[in-house]
């Protein structure tokens, strides 16, 4: 099979089996075949792919499992991240949480310590960290596997000597106060997990996706803490589902602290800002 037939081959394959980009999907899962990036992918079309290798990952794909996952990769914040089924996969609407706290700590220095509840695969808090080069953080994950790829990823990006990755339930195990808290918490209704798309909702670990009953369950447990995490002239930014700004807003402001919404690249409420009200 050369290069050329395989790419046609595979995105006819994943279009068939109702998979988004298709030509990209092809493109990326040949190139992994073939140990080399898209680049060098593209530039002799007519040399032989590795047909078995090859046809074994598109399998993979038709069955929905997500790029990522395959890969065992993810990009986010232009930094390269290790992925797992333990973690959610990082996306790009997350980077909004970013971009809200460097809008929001213009001033570098202000920010010393950092808390990430959830961490996952450590994106969020391994993306900051790489913003605000005088800080240091804490990951936190319920998941021991979350917490042990965090850590790894720390090593990878050459910030495991400012980031410590815990497994714990929220910050049961925490004292002190932080200059920036970040969350990315489970905040999908549970009755809808079973309507996302396959690759969410039979690939991504249910407990990162769960928010109870109307999506609001995690929120609750962090504004209850918030106040008490918060350093003072501290922020927190929570990333949103669609649609819950004005709720979980709301909840903030019932627990003394204040408010601001920032939007996503497609104009959705993605990140709430919260403050300590001193």
């Amino acid at each position: 099979m050369l290069i050329r037939d395989a790419l046609r081959h595979g995105a006819a394959v994943l279009a068939a089996a109702g998979v988004d980009n298709p030509t990209l999907d092809a493109r990326l899962l040949l190139a992994h075949a073939m140990g080399i990036d898209q680049a060098a992918l593209l530039l002799d079309r007519d040399a032989a792919a590795p047909a078995g290798a090859y046809l074994a990952l598109l399998d993979r794909r038709v069955g929905r499992e997500p790029v990522a996952l395959i890969l065992g990769r993810q990009e986010f914040w232009s930094l390269d991240f290790a992925v797992s089924p333990s973690t959610l996969i990082p996306r790009p609407d997350s980077e909004t949480l970013i971009e809200a706290a460097i809008a929001a700590r213009p001033d570098r220095g202000a920010v010393r310590q950092v808390l990430d509840l959830g961490t996952g695969t450590g994106c969020l808090l391994l993306a900051t960290l790489s913003e605000f080069p005088g800080a240091w953080g804490v990951g936190i994950d319920l998941s021991p596997d979350a917490a042990a790829l965090a850590a790894r990823n720390a090593r990878a990006l050459g910030l495991s000597h400012r980031a410590a990755m815990v497994c714990g339930d929220w910050a049961a195990a925490l004292a002190g106060r932080f200059d920036l808290v970040l969350s990315n918490p489970p905040y999908i209704p549970v009755d809808d997990i079973a309507g996302l798309m396959p690759e969410v909702a039979r690939f991504e670990p249910a407990r990162a996706l769960d928010g109870g009953p109307d999506g609001l369950d995690a929120y609750r447990v962090l504004l209850a803490i918030l106040p008490w995490l918060l350093a003072p002239r501290g922020l927190a930014v929570l990333e949103l589902g669609i649609g819950q700004a004005d709720a979980v807003a709301a909840l903030a402001r019932a627990a003394g602290l204040g408010t601001a919404v920032r939007r996503d690249l497609g104009g959705i409420e993605r990140a709430l800002l919260i403050e300590t009200v001193r």
